[in-house]
């Protein structure tokens, strides 16, 4: 069963495949950022953790709470860079594919 032929003009469009590389190379690039956070985490978990279990000041937390959290944040953080150039340039592009297409 062939697809149908808007189906066609859009796959055949070379924004199409520019949107496909941009978006796919964007979340490739963010994946491995989160990750190296990540295993920067646990590795400094496993490798340092009296460096992590080490109280701030005076107090009972300890430096691993913050920096815990931090890998918390950095995932929404890295997740809003995303959102903000999906609707930027990725969108922009969306547009321009489906106007050609008409």
């Amino acid at each position: 069963m062939r697809p149908p032929e808007s189906v066609r003009k859009i796959r055949e469009n070379p924004k199409f495949e520019q949107l496909i590389k941009a978006r796919a190379g964007f979340a490739n690039v963010l994946s491995v950022v989160m990750m190296a956070i990540y295993f920067a985490f646990i590795l400094a978990v496993a490798f340092a953790p009296d460096l992590l279990g080490t109280p701030i000041g005076d107090s009972v937390i300890t430096y691993g709470i913050p920096v815990g959290l931090l890998v918390i944040f950095s995932a929404f953080a890295l997740t809003g860079i995303y959102v903000a150039k999906a609707n930027t340039l990725f969108d922009r592009l969306t547009k321009q594919i489906i106007e050609e297409t008409k």
